[in-house]
């Protein structure tokens, strides 16, 4: 499949990264093909199409000189590699906050409140009920469920609250409690993070999302997010979700006060658990959202169009044990995420009814599903709806292939999962 040009991506020249604009002088990708990195840069682009694993060493060295057609053509064949039948997959999903309470008092979050301040709330069962009822109209089959850090919410209230809805909406998986939440809620308990699960799962519990990662880098998340959970607790909360037979996502916010060693030290964590474990489906990145945040005076300006490309697409190469790639359409918008799908993503993420997180700070690009589709098609794609686990769940294609539930994906098949969902 030939890659299509700016115009058939429907992009206008004021849309592109300063180093794929047209009429700039291409200074770094002058460096790269004739400077002294370019050498360096043939090897590892040889070792990439081979496909050979690079080093931590490797994977920053790209970022610091490859240009970004380069690290865009290598991401590309990267993902060819891993899916050649020219899909690009997305879910019909809705972003759902059952409340907002949180005492973790992250800087960069300008959505969370306070026990007792203004705004703060637990959403009553009836309004629950109503938004997952808009999103079963649509033939919705996620809902992404996050609710922070609440103090008095423990296990046996969100079990109370999965067992409902799974009751009322059997064919939408509880993509639901990140990391943090899940290692809050052991604390709570004051039982392992292990039953916790366990409970969670008999309830209905699907899959778990990898918000909260944030950078694990122990440096960054003492300055950005000192009372969330650590960078080796993150990872072990997974390691516990994938033993436990769920499947779950993984995550990097960037552009803020890491270096880029850093960006790589956080790839690598990620890569070496997934070779343990397997239980990442995919893998999505975003820049940090500054505006409008409690502690906005901490962070440089919002990274560029060029930085959030350039990382993509270097994820895409370093993370060869992940299969997906998500692209941000809702914090980069539309047109950059099309980009990225020539920048190896393979996935369009959710349709996300509402998104409340990035939003309070003042970044909101959320798309109607024909236009996401129409997207897709202009990038040289076809797309197709998917399930939580990444089977594909669209009647255009006739019935859904496998994995079809949380049992079917999960990668530690002895595992308690508590029945299918």
């Amino acid at each position: 499949m030939d890659s299509p040009t700016a115009a058939d991506l429907d992009l206008h020249p004021q849309d592109l990264p300063q180093n794929l604009h047209p009429g700039l002088p291409p200074e770094r990708a002058s460096r790269a093909t004739q400077g002294p990195h370019a050498q360096e840069l043939e090897r590892l682009a040889g070792k990439i199409e081979d496909g050979v694993r690079i080093t931590p060493a490797e994977g920053l060295f790209l970022h610091d000189h490859a240009d970004l057609l380069l690290l865009g053509r290598l991401a590309d064949t990267v993902r060819a590699r891993k899916h050649p039948e020219g899909r690009v997959t997305y879910i019909v999903d809705r972003n759902l906050n059952p409340t907002n309470v949180c005492i973790t008092d992250c800087g960069f979050c300008a959505f969370y409140r306070r026990p007792g301040a203004e705004g703060a709330y637990v959403m009553e069962r009836p309004e629950l009920h109503r938004r997952m009822q808009e999103l079963a109209d649509i033939g919705g089959r996620q809902v992404l469920m996050q609710g922070g850090h609440h103090p008095r919410l423990k296990t046996a209230w969100w079990c109370e609250l999965f067992e409902d809805l799974r009751q009322r909406f059997p064919l939408i998986n509880l993509h639901a409690l990140s990391a943090p939440e899940l290692d809050h809620l052991a604390k709570l308990d004051k039982r392992p993070v292990e039953a916790v699960l366990r409970d969670l799962i008999a309830a209905g519990l699907g899959s778990v999302p990898g918000a909260g990662a944030e950078m694990l880098v122990e440096r960054v998340r003492t300055i950005i997010a000192p009372k969330k959970t650590s960078t080796d607790r993150w990872l072990a909360v997974h390691r516990a979700v994938h033993e436990a037979g769920l499947r779950s996502s993984a995550t990097m916010m960037f552009g803020h006060v890491e270096t880029h060693a850093e960006r790589i030290e956080h790839m690598e964590r990620l890569r070496a658990l997934q070779d343990d474990t397997g239980g990442f489906t995919a893998f999505a990145c975003w820049t940090m959202q500054p505006e409008g945040v409690p502690q906005q005076e901490l962070y440089p300006r919002k990274a560029t169009p060029g930085t959030y490309l350039r990382v993509q697409a270097l994820a895409r190469i370093y993370l060869d044990n992940i299969d997906n790639m998500q692209t941000s359409y809702v914090t980069q918008g539309l047109k950059a995420a099309q980009m990225t799908l020539r920048m190896g993503c393979n996935d369009f993420g959710g349709t996300m009814l509402e998104e409340n997180v990035v939003s309070a700070a003042g970044c909101f690009h959320l798309a109607p599903i024909e236009k996401l589709e129409q997207q897709i098609r202009r990038a040289g794609f076809t797309p197709v709806r998917r399930n939580s686990w990444y089977g594909l769940d669209d009647e255009r294609l006739g019935a859904p292939t496998a994995p079809c539930n949380r049992a079917e994906a999960a990668t530690h098949k002895g595992a308690p999962a508590g029945g299918v969902a």
